[in-house]
């Protein structure tokens, strides 16, 4: 009995001590605090960017790129041309611009295991190479862009297509070469460059990009632009749709378009097409109340043929005023107008005209998102190059998620903090390197869906 009773006493006592270390796991009123300190090693935030180099490499990029741009290894040679270009390129996919940042980001686990990288780049290391590769690099480096978009318009089975034109203002701080002031809507009197591109617009795909000074207007050298367009369009594209706002409206380009045979929409642009248009027989759009169109022969001095503008009216607002002694109300009108050889009028023409609208988008995500434009050197070409390889990791981005709509639709800022920016710790075993990310990352099933693609392609 009394055996019984010590151990009944032992068994109350086992169970206050549990209750008592139970109630010292609970939150009360503050969290517990950890120690910290930044000496962790093998840990990577960007672990998207395995998929990444794995899709480049069955593209052939990387190949494209290590060949193009051979490195003459000496002694002193510490970083290879490849490796330089492959870090902005993964660095604009991931987000990250100015060379100071790049530099610290190539220190990253997993940036230095692809780029098979013995410590992390430096700036000067950056700009030099850049710099040095010049002129002839910049210019390499857009026929094989020009290439591989060719090829990726080919393999997407289209046989028409729509060009989407457009121009962009990046603003400069300081006195980089090439940098001029010019036409500039967010910095007035700043000066910038000013490149000129060209999306497909059926894949978002930035075909083609010229950068350019500050001061070229919007449609300088288009010609000669889209002669390269042409003359690098696939054999299997047989319809091309142009379109382009007011900036583009030139007898030369108008000239060129039907030279190709293309069909183009362009927004007019004229010094007086107010009074010429007030001057105009409009005739009222049935089933669309206050909206009246016309059409008519035009001729600039330097056209060599007449060509038909249509355009569009609406009521923007009803206005009273004093007419004769009398209070009127009258209405106040807004006007649009276009040139283009389809066979639609006004408001058709005004509908398709909204759609390039979404190309607005595309630039946004090309220059805040890959961060086109945001890493400068003093060097007109070196910055050539830079906008150039963030240009490609756009379209990379872009050609990735093509094959899933719910991927494609994606802006690209999503895409960074869904599948690229996902942190992981990284394990080496044997000759086998692994990365191991958190098990309930909260878009798991999409990221594998889309590596698991990307594997397959």
């Amino acid at each position: 009995m009394f055996i019984f009773k010590v151990l009944i006493q032992k068994h109350k006592q086992k169970n206050i001590t549990l209750q008592m270390k139970n109630t010292n796991k609970k939150l009360k009123g503050q969290s517990k605090i950890v120690k910290h300190s930044f000496s962790g090693n093998n840990i990577t935030k960007y672990s998207g960017l395995n998929t990444v180099g794995k899709y480049m490499n069955k593209q052939k990029l990387t190949m494209s790129i290590s060949k193009a741009f051979p490195t003459i290894w000496h002694n002193a040679t510490k970083f290879g041309i490849n490796q330089v270009m492959m870090s902005v390129i993964f660095a604009s996919i991931s987000g990250v611009s100015r060379m100071r940042k790049i530099a610290i980001f190539t220190g990253d686990g997993l940036v230095k295991t692809l780029l098979k990288l013995d410590k992390q780049l430096n700036e000067n290391a950056i700009s030099t190479i850049l710099k040095r590769i010049g002129e002839s690099g910049a210019r390499k480096l857009q026929s094989i862009l020009l290439s591989k978009n060719s090829r990726w318009v080919k393999e997407s089975g289209l046989s028409s297509i729509t060009l989407d034109a457009d121009s962009t203002v990046k603003s400069v701080c300081g006195n980089q070469e090439g940098a001029a002031k010019g036409f500039n809507t967010t910095k007035k009197g700043a000066k910038s460059y000013h490149p000129l591109l060209v999306f497909v617009s059926e894949m978002k795909l930035l075909y083609h990009s010229w950068f350019r000074t500050g001061s070229a207007y919007t449609s300088n050298g288009i010609v000669d632009f889209l002669k390269e367009i042409e003359a690098s369009l696939p054999k299997e594209i047989a319809k091309v749709f142009f379109r382009a706002d007011s900036g583009f409206f030139s007898g030369k380009l108008f000239d060129l378009l039907e030279l190709f045979s293309w069909d183009y929409l362009v927004k007019v642009k004229l010094k007086s097409l107010n009074k010429l248009l007030q001057s105009q027989i409009w005739v009222d759009v049935a089933g669309l109340k206050g909206v009246a169109i016309c059409e008519f022969n035009y001729q600039a001095k330097s056209w060599g043929k007449t060509r038909k503008l249509k355009a569009m009216r609406t009521v923007k607002e009803y206005v009273e005023t004093e007419y004769f002694g009398k209070r009127v109300t009258i209405p106040i009108y807004q006007y649009v107008c276009y040139i283009s050889n389809l066979d639609k009028d006004a408001v058709q023409l005004h509908e398709l005209y909204k759609q390039r609208s979404t190309s607005e988008t595309w630039i946004e995500q090309v220059k805040g998102h890959v961060m086109a434009g945001g890493t400068l050197t003093d060097d007109f070409w070196a910055n050539d190059i830079l906008w150039q390889l963030s240009v490609l990791a756009y379209n990379i981005s872009v050609m990735m998620r093509q094959k899933k709509n719910r991927f494609k639709k994606q802006e690209h800022r999503s895409f960074i903090d869904w599948f690229i920016n996902v942190p992981a710790k990284i394990v080496n075993s044997g000759h086998q390197t692994e990365i191991k990310m958190y098990e309930h990352h909260f878009y798991k099933d999409d990221w594998q869906e889309l590596d698991r693609i990307i594997t397959a392609a």
